[in-house]
């Protein structure tokens, strides 16, 4: 009996003395943007945000550039959810879109993005002014 509660206690030492693994597994961040964008035929934007991923807060500037047709300005206030994240570096770098849209004084807008480290960023809300756009769309986060 005594052997069993030394075997026991000895286990216990051994699984609290070995460190546990960092988890690897992607959790997803929230992520919130101020966006202002002007064009006529070439659109160029830029703004601010954060990304707060596992509990922790990451402000971020972003920059985009719009080739295609496109013609005015906007305002915009954007969240969402960006998933494929294993490190939170993951999320700065250069993004692409392909697509569409369109606001005259205000509506709600959104867009999807992808980077070649995986981040799927998924963005969605109210935007202000007047814009028509058909083109492909390069952003840049970089942290502040």
């Amino acid at each position: 009996m005594l052997t069993f509660a030394i075997r026991l206690a000895m286990i216990a030492l051994v699984a609290l003395a070995v460190p546990a693994a960092p988890s690897l597994a992607q959790a997803p961040g929230y992520v919130r943007v101020k966006f202002v964008k002007a064009g006529l035929l070439v659109g160029a934007g830029g703004g601010n945000g954060v990304l707060t991923y596992r509990g922790r807060n990451y402000p971020f500037r972003v920059f985009g550039l719009g080739l295609g047709a496109t013609a005015g300005v906007t305002a915009s206030r954007l969240e969402g959810w960006a998933s494929g994240i294993k490190q939170v570096s993951d999320f700065a770098g250069e993004y692409s879109a392909v697509g569409a849209g369109g606001a005259l004084v205000g509506g709600v807008g959104g867009v999807s993005l992808r980077n070649g480290k995986g981040v799927a960023i998924a963005l969605r809300g109210p935007r202000a002014g007047m814009e028509l756009a058909a083109n492909v769309s390069k952003i840049r986060i970089s942290f502040k």
